[in-house]
């Protein structure tokens, strides 16, 4: 069968098929590669839903000056006024929800109320955010000598590259783009080359609120193709990267290099904690959103339920019970729970990964682990919702990412052990617990070595005002959202001001008191 890459590439398609372009220094431009790839809707491939540009080196470059041209305008623009426009994004963002809602479903899979939770967060993203454009705090400070005032501001980073993937097709480039812009930046995006219809919409977007030409600028294509290129280049500053870990690993090295600053949001491996007092029915419901939403592709996904053995078989065979129930099907179908995978690569990874789970760590297939495709769902890259019981916390379906809808159920029988379950794996983005005793919740609070953690909750559902982000292969100790992104998009200035009239040498000049 083809590969995902070779599915979606395309230089001739029917006339029919809406076709798209790149969007540099305010205009709508075609690649200078001349070709373009299809993108498939992995719930029916028979279905494209536009194709896009296949855009190389030379859009990079042109996309890049774009930003460059616009930058210092753009930046002595006051922060305030830059704010007004990001309101009105979010404006026009509410009012085209359902239609930006459908188009996402439409690419990317999931089912219709989760894309519209996805560009409800987009919008959310940018009403929180036009607000810091009346704050962006810095901070005033005694100073050491008489007569001398100390304070510090924040000044823009410069041209930011932007590359993101496609389970978030919306909610995570406006959690990039917005706290760019607000901070004075102009930007260069570079779309998940399987959801580029979402990314362009977010930036039609910013045209119609009227963000200046050459602030934003849209580059569609692969990957493999435009990333290096847009990393490597010398005018962009910094580069804020979602995807996975191997990718990520070879941006930081990049980066590095070349002394550029680079914020990575990466893989996770999430587990829930389900202790013996807890609420059993409300866990299942959790761990089934937790570890099916998005059929688990989220990098917060709850991929591991780590349960006390008092009620391990209760809490299994319940999970299992209901996860049989799901209902699998093409998310723009208001009865669909599950969507497809979002294609063919990534559909024979997770299959793999359910012969790991059985073949290699031995452990006990529950329920699921095959591929759809009977009907309509022979069009489509289904799989069904997958839970393995006897599950031992080195196996590698318990220490691997699999980014799909799989999850497997570890004993334990006290909560250090369990803690000790959660962080054993490389990652550390989200943890949970349920519990009825506070002492437990917030012993585990404290102890689970994760950027998230929820307690009666399941392992996603992040909020914009609050930081995002994981400890160890995770990230690289940057956080999305909440006002702690402005220190990705900013950098410090401190400012002193001395008005004594004379030289006044600090740390070494004594004050007389």
């Amino acid at each position: 069968m083809a590969s995902a890459k070779q599915a979606k590439a395309a230089k001739t398609v029917k006339t029919s098929v809406k076709t798209y372009q790149n969007y540099i220094g305010g205009e709508w431009v075609k690649s200078s590669s001349g070709q373009w790839f299809e993108n498939v809707n992995p719930a029916d491939t028979s279905d494209i839903v536009g194709r896009f540009p296949v855009s190389n080196e030379e859009d990079v470059n042109r996309a890049v000056e774009a930003a460059k041209s616009a930058a210092k305008r753009w930046r002595l623009t006051p922060a305030p006024k830059r704010a007004e426009l990001l309101f009105r994004l979010g404006e026009i963002l509410r009012e085209n929800k359902e239609q930006y809602t459908r188009d996402m479903t439409r690419e990317m899979g999931k089912v219709v109320k989760e894309a519209g939770g996805d560009v409800q967060e987009a919008i959310d993203c940018t009403y929180y955010t036009a607000g810091e454009g009346r704050r962006l705090h810095g901070f005033t400070t005694p100073a050491e000598m008489p007569d001398k005032f100390a304070m510090c501001v924040r000044q823009p980073v410069g041209i930011c590259g932007l590359i993101t993937p496609f389970n978030f097709p919306m909610a995570i480039p406006s959690w990039k783009l917005i706290p760019a812009l607000v901070c004075g930046n102009t930007v260069v995006l570079k779309s998940g080359e399987d959801v580029p219809l979402s990314a362009l919409n977010l930036v039609k977007a910013c045209e119609m609120a009227g963000i200046p030409k050459g602030v934003v600028n849209l580059i569609n294509g692969h990957g493999s193709d435009i990333g290096p290129s847009l990393v490597g280049h010398p005018d962009v500053r910094l580069i804020s990267f979602t995807g996975s870990t191997e990718t990520g690993r070879i941006i930081a090295e990049q980066c590095a290099s070349e002394n550029k600053i680079v914020s990575l949001e990466m893989g996770g491996k999430n587990a829930i904690i389900v202790m013996d007092d807890a609420d059993i029915d409300n866990a299942v419901e959790g761990s089934l959103w937790g570890a099916f939403g998005t059929s688990g592709q989220r990098c917060t996904a709850s991929s591991r339920l780590v349960v006390h053995k008092k009620v391990y078989k209760k809490f299994s065979e319940k999970l299992v019970e209901r996860a049989k129930r799901l209902r699998i099907g093409n998310g723009l179908e208001a009865k669909t729970e599950v969507g497809p995978v979002i294609h063919e690569d990534a559909m024979q990874k997770i299959l793999g990964y359910v012969q790991i789970g059985k073949n290699y760590d031995k452990a006990t297939l529950a329920c699921g682990g095959n591929r759809l495709t009977r009907g309509d769902y022979a069009k489509g890259w289904f799989i069904e919702p997958t839970v393995f019981t006897n599950v031992k916390p080195t196996m590698r379906i318990a220490q691997e990412e699999i980014f799909g809808p799989v999850t497997a159920v570890i004993p334990f029988s006290t909560l250090d052990e369990a803690i000790d379950i959660v962080n054993g794996v490389k990652y550390g983005l989200s943890s949970a617990i349920y519990t009825r005793d506070v002492n437990n919740a917030f012993h585990a609070m404290q102890e689970l070595y994760t950027g998230i953690c929820y307690v009666n909750s399941a392992t996603i559902g992040a909020e914009v005002h609050l930081p995002f982000g994981g400890t160890k292969g995770t990230g690289n100790g940057h956080r999305e959202a909440g006002t702690q992104v402005l220190d990705i998009f900013s950098e410090w200035k401190a400012l002193y001001v001395d008005y004594s009239g004379k030289l006044q040498k600090a740390q070494i000049d004594q004050v007389e008191i």
